[in-house]
């Protein structure tokens, strides 16, 4: 059941224990769905150098060990770049869903095959507008692009989004859209799609009576939660700004503590 989209500030984990415990209780697995940057991961200036935690990377392994639950990792990421980060889920979702990877097989979203290329000569466009602008990095994920200005001078900021939204119309028409996301602006191909219908897929593979669990950190982690909220439990990673998930853990350091405790504790709740 996927709650629908009324969002309010989530409360602290710590508040939502009896409700965990509960969910967990009733259910007869669990599945666990991870986004990687800013959840196993902290966010870095440089893409390039994001890496899990040890105590997270050791958590999944855990929960990747334990035959009562399922692990899944949901990520912008390529697919082929996030698999290379974290070792021991046995789905992975890249591309925010376009690209999901279990029991061997790979398959890629059609329509997103579809505009790959255009996706490619975007990004080509955007890496000779940009080049200007100081720590700003356009990345080709094939199947979507993502343009990171965290590193960017404040005063160039606006720039940025603008060059980034003028070529998006122009290369991309109707056929590619803008979204933002935490100092990131990504670009793919416009249909409805996204973490949470990656989730749904996922969790169809699960028995009906699997408590879904959903960690994340950004904008593009909402679908997810509206995904598995109310039966499940998302949880947000940082501030209490309102969203779709129902709790929330300050930090990847936080998520570690929780995914830790599964490991440990929470298999013994299941019915």
């Amino acid at each position: 059941m996927e709650a629908p989209d009324t969002a309010s500030p989530p409360q602290p984990l710590e508040e939502q224990w009896p409700r965990v415990r509960a969910t967990i209780a009733d259910a007869t697995g669990i599945l666990v769905c991870l986004d990687f940057d800013g959840t196993l991961a902290p966010i870095v200036e440089d893409p390039d150098d994001a890496m899990p935690t040890e105590r997270n990377q050791e958590a999944v392994t855990t929960l990747a060990d334990t035959p009562e639950v399922t692990t899944a990792v949901v990520s912008g990421r390529a697919l082929s770049d996030v698999r290379e980060r974290i070792d021991g889920p046995s789905i992975y979702a890249g591309n925010h869903g376009l690209e999901l990877a279990r029991g061997g097989d790979v398959t890629v979203h059609p329509v997103a095959r579809e505009h790959a290329a255009r996706i490619e000569r975007l990004c080509a466009v955007l890496e000779v507008a940009l080049a200007s602008v100081p720590n700003c990095r356009v990345e080709n994920k094939r199947l979507t692009g993502t343009v990171h200005f965290r590193a960017v001078p404040s005063a160039a900021v606006p720039t940025v989004r603008r060059l980034t939204h003028d070529i998006v119309d122009s290369v991309g028409g109707d056929t590619l859209e803008l979204s933002p996301g935490k100092q990131i602006l990504e670009i793919g191909p416009d249909l409805a799609w996204g973490k949470g219908d990656a989730v749904k897929v996922v969790a169809a593979d699960e028995p009906s009576e699997t408590a879904v669990i959903y960690v994340g950190d950004d904008v593009t982690d909402e679908s997810a939660f509206r995904t598995v909220e109310p039966d499940g439990l998302g949880i947000r990673v940082g501030s209490d700004e309102p969203s779709n998930a129902s709790a929330r853990v300050e930090s990847p350091a936080a998520v570690a503590d929780f995914l830790s405790w599964l490991g440990s504790t929470a298999v013994d709740l299941l019915e």
